[in-house]
């Protein structure tokens, strides 16, 4: 069995290693780097930087309460920038590393479709540049399986200016040579959100103009609330429900027009950050020589992330779906597991959509909103943050943690949390989905004390006004 997978990110990479683990002959093919967005210029390089900015913030605000003093520090930019490095280098070996232990062949170079069967792939350095045994700039490559997973791009909308050189990408902006003395952010969902803080962290006046009514929109507000108060006490503007016309070069920087229903309004900064959202990245790949079918400028897939031709897949963000790196590496090994005559399948219902500020966001299955306006009667459960003792010793007491059940059987819809280690935490919230759990049984579930688990548990009582260290 030939497998040819077409990129190397969390969608392809994983694909490729449970291919192999179940005897298949892989090619993986990548035209930039390993690992893809996510280890490159995405979900790892931007960790790396909030980690340090969390860092700051406890430094600057909870030091002389945690008993600390100090009496200088600053955040190092340069310094921290070669840490990012150190860290993408090291992870992106071990994925290659990964590759060559289950014998995984891996060229790098650009892959062209040039019928159903077979590939075209230009080396990106003249010859083969995994095993050396060709000076050929490309050669054809024979599949019975291919699976895309090429990812996806940022979003550059048509406003007039945006190719300005000082408009940048989430791509380039982790890789700035300096921290810029502002920021306008056009775009307050995640990437808006963790850049707003990262910056902030470092002395950047930030802006952050969102279209929608609210940042983050896709959470249930009332987890999303205690975010928004963070930003804003820190001195980060926001404005939603603004619509951006235009960017202009002017003496102060650029000009930022914007408009909403207070009027125009110009917003004056060093750069821009556009973080309105990504789109598949299909460019090279000529599938239309396949017959692949897309829509809406993604791949058309089925459950089984199999397209209109029945021997092709594609998985991740180039498919138009949930574009988060766990999703794709899933995908990745639904995909394969089909293709190897495995029973295998993605309960979407599970994904977790975490935002790494501070404090962190986590949510994993129905908001309030969503589950009412899908016919539930709906019960919710609520436990602050402040009273939780493990946050206290932190000195994180800022969230919640909110249940959204079926109020007929006590079935869990839906977690939401804000709050310390909420990333981190979201996972019980998944599994007790994943296995139709109840209140009940998450109430009859011991938790570790002190932790901030508790608070989990706690809400799960609160669903039925009986939270034990809440006052009535």
């Amino acid at each position: 069995m030939k497998i040819v997978i077409i990129g190397g990110g969390p969608g392809g990479y994983v694909a490729a290693i449970r291919a192999a683990q179940l005897g298949a002959a892989v090619t993986l093919v990548e035209n930039k780097y390993l690992g893809g967005t996510c280890l490159n210029v995405g979900c790892i390089p931007t960790k790396v930087l909030l980690h340090t900015t969390e860092l700051l913030d406890v430094l600057k605000n909870d030091a002389k309460e945690l008993g600390i003093t100090i009496s200088d520090y600053h955040g190092d930019w340069p310094k921290l920038q070669k840490r990012k490095t150190k860290i993408i280098k090291k992870l992106v070996g071990g994925v290659n590393g990964l590759l060559k232990n289950n014998a995984i062949t891996k060229i790098m170079g650009t892959a062209v479709f040039v019928n159903k069967h077979q590939i075209k792939v230009v080396y990106n350095d003249g010859n083969n540049n995994n095993q050396g045994e060709s000076n050929n700039t490309a050669t054809i490559i024979d599949f019975d399986f291919a699976i895309i997973a090429t990812g996806s791009k940022p979003v550059i909308p048509p406003i007039p200016g945006s190719n300005h050189p000082d408009v940048i990408t989430s791509d380039t902006a982790l890789s700035l040579d300096a921290v810029p003395a502002s920021l306008g952010i056009i775009g307050g969902g995640v990437i808006g959100c963790e850049f707003a803080s990262i910056y902030n962290a470092f002395g950047c006046k930030v802006t952050i103009i969102e279209m929608l009514p609210e940042i983050v929109a896709n959470m249930d507000a009332d987890i999303v609330k205690p975010l928004k108060e963070k930003l804003q006490k820190d001195g980060v503007e926001i404005f939603t429900s603004t619509r951006v016309e235009s960017i202009q070069e002017s003496a102060a920087g650029l000009a930022v027009t914007t408009s909403s229903q207070t009027g125009e309004k110009i917003i004056t900064v060093t750069k821009v950050l556009m973080s309105v959202g990504r789109k598949a990245e299909l460019d090279t790949l000529e599938l239309d020589q396949a017959g692949i079918e897309t829509a809406r400028g993604a791949i058309v897939v089925n459950q089984k992330m199999q397209t209109n031709v029945p021997h092709i897949y594609a998985v991740g963000d180039c498919n138009g779906g949930v574009m988060l790196a766990h999703v794709a590496s899933a995908e990745g090994i639904v995909a394969v597991e089909t293709i190897m005559g495995k029973r295998s399948q993605i309960d979407f219902k599970t994904i977790p959509y975490c935002v790494y500020t501070k404090p962190e966001l986590a949510s994993v299955g129905l908001t309030e909103t969503q589950a009412r306006d899908q016919g539930y009667e709906v019960k919710v459960g609520t436990f602050p943050m402040a009273v939780n003792g493990k946050a206290m010793i932190m000195g994180e007491t800022t969230g919640v943690v909110k249940y959204v059940t079926d109020a007929a059987t006590g079935e869990i819809l839906g977690l939401h949390m804000a709050g310390p280690r909420a990333t981190d935490l979201i996972v019980e919230g998944a599994l007790a989905i994943r296995l139709e759990a109840t209140v009940a049984e998450l109430m009859s579930t011991i938790h570790a004390h002190p932790t901030v688990g508790e608070a989990l548990m706690e809400a799960a009582h609160a669903v039925n006004g009986e939270a034990i260290h809440l006052m009535r």
